[in-house]
């Protein structure tokens, strides 16, 4: 089986759901073709997530022209220091850039704050920090653009989509600092089973994605078992975190019920429980 072809369409889910987070720009194929997928099995809504301006524009244009799609708009926290202190490596596929400083980020918050206003923009994210990615170097940049984006999410009563990688603390100690908005997501939830505790305890809601189903994220299952059913969503960040059997393929929203079907398990409640539960709380997550 060749790496990059697509899996097969999975068994439909009996109850509609949305991926609350996807990269339809990134995927093969054209976003009619990939709703159209979707829909097949019964993922009637997806959210697309943009990662830069020119993405985040992208992003609120194919929700405009989608009723199925709504959009997140943000700078995503590897952008912030590219902005603030150049890309020569073109790690964002935009072309070696130069650093612009504070005042090239502050210019192009202002067009994810422009953006966010939209009505069929529902989320203000991915943002957040990563220690992964980014050295001690760019964390500046990323904490500021982190508390720009709370702070645009606040003022337009719009959903906080955070990116945590290796920053857990971090981003739990801005949030309490700065305030979270009414709703606030971990996309692609990285933390423990404690961390989802503090996450409860906030109500923020988490978000499952397809590396739960990998054989090393015990600590992802044990998250899931303990978070409250009514702040679980699930998403796929395709085409990344293509969910087993299916690891390394690209992934896309029509792939939901695969990784939906193993947090039920996880769960031990039947998949339609889990998709009417899913589906509820995506909605009131995004306000749609």
């Amino acid at each position: 089986m060749s790496r990059t072809e697509a899996p097969p369409l999975p068994e439909p889910l009996r109850v509609p759901v949305a991926d609350s987070h996807t990269h339809l720009d990134m995927q093969d194929g054209t976003v009619e073709e990939g709703l159209a997928r979707a829909a097949a099995v019964n993922v009637t809504t997806v959210i697309q997530v943009g990662c830069d301006v020119k993405g985040s524009r992208w992003a609120a244009e194919t929700a405009a022209a989608h009723p199925s799609v709504y959009a997140a708009v943000a700078l995503h926290p590897n952008e912030a220091p590219r902005i603030v202190h150049g890309d020569p490596d073109n790690w964002s596929r935009q072309g070696a850039r130069e650093g612009g400083g504070t005042a090239a980020l502050h210019e192009a918050l202002a067009e994810i704050d422009a953006l966010a206003a939209l009505d069929h923009v529902r989320g203000v994210g991915e943002t957040g920090l990563d220690r992964f990615r980014t050295g001690p170097e760019g964390m500046a940049a990323q904490e500021e653009s982190f508390r720009a984006h709370i702070e645009i999410a606040k003022r337009h009563g719009k959903a906080l989509v955070i990116h945590d990688r290796d920053a857990h603390a971090d981003v739990l100690r801005i949030l309490a600092d700065a305030g979270a908005p009414e709703r606030t997501v971990f996309h692609c939830y990285s933390g423990d089973a404690d961390m989802a505790r503090v996450c409860a305890d906030a109500g923020y809601f988490m978000s499952f994605a397809g590396n739960m189903t990998f054989k090393n994220a015990q600590p992802l299952r044990d998250a899931l078992a303990v978070a409250p059913m009514e702040l679980v969503l699930v998403e796929t960040d395709a085409p990344f975190l293509t969910p087993a059997p299916y690891r390394g393929r690209p992934n896309a929203p029509y792939l939901i019920p695969v990784t939906l079907r193993a947090m039920a398990a996880v769960r031990g409640v039947d998949e339609d429980t889990l998709a009417s539960a899913i589906a509820d709380n995506t909605a009131r997550a995004f306000d749609y």
